[in-house]
């Protein structure tokens, strides 16, 4: 997953190997109809996208879990606390960027359903 996040991050990754929420709706759809034991490969499916979205949510992003830990480990290390209105502006950029990936990463998806 960090090894995947990190090819992501240098360009490794295209943004055509990437999927969104509504590429992951797609190959849901797709385990479903793929025949007598759909419900195996969903199952699968559902286990390996929720271990992906606990690790990711762990990765020291702002407005993630990991970069609340991130600011609780520099605040153990400083021992003073990080101004809120300081930590509350770095996790508000953090959303703003994650957001604005999300939409680039659906874009792609709904394009990619177009040009099938």
């Amino acid at each position: 997953m960090y090894q995947s996040f990190w090819q992501m991050i240098t360009g490794k990754v295209g943004v055509d190997q990437m999927s969104g929420p509504v590429g992951i709706v797609s190959e849901v759809n797709n385990a479903v109809n793929s025949g007598s034991y759909s419900w195996l490969y969903v199952l699968n499916l559902v286990a390996l996208l929720t271990i992906n979205l606990g690790i990711f949510n762990l990765l020291p992003i702002p407005a993630l879990d990991g970069g609340r830990i991130l600011f609780v480990l520099i605040e153990m290390i400083r021992r003073k606390a990080i101004p809120p209105e300081k930590e509350g502006i770095v996790h508000a950029v953090g959303m703003l960027l994650l957001l604005a990936f999300i939409v680039f990463v659906s874009f792609h998806d709904i394009m990619r359903l177009f040009n099938k």
